[in-house]
């Protein structure tokens, strides 16, 4: 009998453990269709969650690699479509007037694609990075875990301080739709 009780309440503790320590999904859009990721965005005034991705030229690029510096990550689904493109446009024009900023643009698209993609569209102020070999995704909660669009990343933006603090997030509701450039220009010019 004693046995059993230990047992049940060494389950009960063991249970509330893993609990604690699992994240719940969250859920955002496609086009109006409900699509979960794996979490929620890092909370602002926290220290950015580590990562190490790869760049275009097969490079690993770290966020210490950016240390000292504003660093907007703008994270999306694939350069191959129109609303990501246009983001990394958007972000590519902003980033020459903004000081000590960089912006990365991070997708799952392997680098080679990354890579065809700037030099066909003349992006020249952004760093392209591939989340193709990390766990990106699930430490910032981005990563798609159910609709077709499994294994991608959602739509978001993050701004960090050169401190490494998450000074501002955003987790676009609909990934059809763009970000809010302003808001996330805004926290790096305050």
């Amino acid at each position: 009998m004693f046995s059993k009780l230990v047992f049940s309440t060494l389950l009960f503790f063991s249970a509330m453990a893993f609990a604690q320590n699992t994240k719940a999904p969250n859920t955002v859009l496609m086009r109006g269709e409900p699509v979960r990721t794996y979490s929620h965005l890092p909370a602002i005034n926290k220290p950015a969650p580590k990562f190490t991705l790869t760049d275009v030229n097969m490079n690993d690029q770290t966020l210490d690699s950016y240390k000292g510096r504003y660093v907007i990550l703008n994270i999306f689904p694939s350069v191959d479509t129109g609303v990501c493109s246009a983001s990394v446009h958007h972000f590519n024009e902003e980033a020459g007037n903004l000081p000590n900023t960089v912006v990365l643009c991070i997708s799952k698209d392997l680098p080679f694609a990354q890579k065809r993609f700037c030099g066909a569209e003349g992006i020249k102020n952004v760093v392209m990075l591939s989340d193709f070999r990390s766990d990106f995704g699930w430490n910032y909660g981005v990563e798609m875990i159910d609709s077709s669009m499994k294994g991608l990343l959602s739509r978001a933006v993050v701004v960090i301080d050169p401190s490494g603090k998450i000074i501002y997030e955003e987790q676009v509701p609909d990934i059809s739709q763009e970000p809010n450039y302003d808001a996330a220009i805004a926290a790096v010019k305050s």
